[in-house]
């Protein structure tokens, strides 16, 4: 008995632990909404390319467009132009499109637009990137400069990080006369990420340039340069101007290199010019969105990869063990009296084609009148069968002419009771009957009452939409349902009925 005891418990245990592992694995790895109302951000990026086209010579632009290699996806991507021919090339990690025409003149305008989103979670591919390069070729001056400069980097430095924080902390200190010297009276960005480069090739430490669009809706921007060196294991990102280390998560990186971001053969003039706005749209479609968009996405194995029809029918099935929960509760705690253990459930799923109040109410007409029929049949003495078919036809009769009466009296509600399980009603008036003789009117009556409370009791809990979406998009709950259901089984103490019932026994 108590290896028994102890075979439950590690069974309990395994099912309740792995329901919770999995959901939680869903939810805070591969990142599902949790609830069906949650929106997550889209963001709609406008590139507006503009040029002085030459006068009747060929036209070839070349754009920087994002990799989309890191945290986003790409939902939608066009490339607005006329009498243009387009191309996307890939090299360096970057991606370029090309617009090529054979005559074009006078003002050209191009549009490169993008929808995107945050990547919904999956294991990225581990990052790859240099560990070593060679020193860049610096003579004279310059050599002094950066050697003077080098020294106490190293000195006040410990790692790649380090090294690199520091670097770009001397080189933004403009004071300084080495600096000066390296930067040669130009202090923009790109110059000071021009000296950052040199000093970090002398000490051999891989640094590259990419030029980044902050994702904020309705500001002119243009694009922001970082940099970012490889420590051997991972990505290091920092600001040439301030230090501030790490990518911000509100930034998209354009294209990597000291390129320019647009080339123009046969124009002049160009000008990028960016536009953002962004939109919420509903977190799980748009899960299945981005699950079309990539290889392996995280709906791939659950129940929103199966047709939708078949996913309408799931969301149906999937809720009736919560339903058994209900009455595995009501009569094993509560006591309560139904006629059996799963027709209230059944009852429940036929409520929701007719609506609890119509169901209650159709239930038991139809009831009364099979079992005025069925105390009539047995007076004729008929056996158990031939008595079931013929209550089973009066069913579909009356169903059939509450039907009738329904649509002429305007109801349509009435008209779904032909969805009303037959059967089941057939044996809840037979089994009702048997009650009724057995044991009394008083106790059929209770059975009944009992039956159609839990019904709707499970039928409520089976229509709450955030619930239906919980157990749907999560059933791996259902394994800890399965634990729970297992530890009432072995259940052997009063139920709640029979404590007001042994009351005065209990006071004695």
């Amino acid at each position: 008995m108590r290896s028994l005891n102890l075979h439950l418990k590690a069974l309990i245990g395994v099912l309740v632990i792995l329901g919770l592992l999995i959901t939680a694995y869903q939810i805070f790895v591969l990142g599902i909404p949790v609830t069906e109302d949650e929106t997550d951000d889209l963001w709609n990026i406008d590139a507006k390319v503009e040029f002085q086209a030459s006068p009747n010579s060929p036209v070839k632009v070349q754009l920087f467009v994002p990799p989309l290699t890191q945290d986003y996806v790409s939902l939608n991507e066009s490339f607005v132009s006329r009498n243009y021919g387009v191309s996307i090339n890939r090299a360096d990690g970057n991606r370029r499109v090309t617009w090529s025409a054979r005559r074009a003149s006078g003002n050209q305008t191009l549009y490169y637009r993008l929808v995107l989103t945050k990547r919904y979670s999956g294991e990225q591919p581990k990052p790859k990137g240099p560990i070593f390069r060679d020193s860049l070729p610096v003579e004279g001056p310059e050599k002094i400069a950066a050697e003077a400069l080098l020294a106490p980097i190293r000195q006040h430095s410990a790692d790649v990080e380090t090294f690199i924080t520091e670097t770009i902390k001397r080189v933004n200190n403009t004071s300084d006369d080495n600096v000066k010297l390296l930067l040669g009276g130009d202090t923009s960005v790109a110059n000071k990420a021009k000296a950052i480069e040199l000093l970090l090739s002398i000490a051999h430490v891989p640094m590259e340039r990419l030029h980044t669009i902050r994702l904020i809706a309705d500001v002119q921007q243009s694009p922001e340069l970082w940099v970012r060196s490889f420590n051997g294991e991972k990505w290091l990102y920092f600001n040439p101007e301030t230090g501030e280390q790490g990518l911000p998560a509100d930034r998209l990186i354009w294209w990597f290199g000291d390129e320019p971001l647009i080339s123009v053969d046969g124009g002049r003039r160009a000008q990028v010019s960016f536009n953002l706005n962004n939109s919420e749209i509903n977190a799980i479609h748009l899960a299945k969105l981005t699950d079309e968009s990539t290889e392996a996405g995280f709906l791939e194995y659950s129940l929103y990869g199966l047709p939708l029809q078949t996913q309408q029918t799931f969301q149906i099935m999937i809720m009736i063990p919560l339903g058994v929960l209900v009455i595995l509760i009501l009569r094993n705690l509560i006591g309560l009296q139904t006629l059996g253990t799963f027709t209230p459930v059944l009852i429940a799923l036929a409520f929701r084609e007719t609506g609890l109040q119509w169901g209650i109410a159709l239930f038991t007409v139809i009831t009364a009148l099979g079992l005025s029929l069925r105390s009539y049949l047995e007076h004729l003495k008929l056996q158990m069968l031939p008595r079931l078919s013929v209550v089973l036809t009066f069913v579909v009769v009356t169903i059939a002419a509450i039907s009738l009466l329904s649509h002429k009296l305007g109801f349509d509600s009435g008209l779904s009771v032909a969805l009303f399980p037959m059967v089941i009603l057939t044996m809840s008036i037979e089994r009702l009957s048997i009650t009724w003789e057995e044991r009394g009117a008083a106790h059929a009556m209770k059975a009944a009452v009992g039956t159609l409370f839990a019904a709707s009791l499970a039928y409520l809990l089976m229509k709450v939409p955030e619930l239906v979406y919980f157990v749907f998009t999560f059933p791996a709950v259902l394994l800890v349902l399965v634990g729970f259901m297992l530890a009432m089984g072995r259940y052997r103490g009063y139920r709640l009925t029979e404590l007001f019932r042994f009351k005065a026994f209990l006071k004695d």
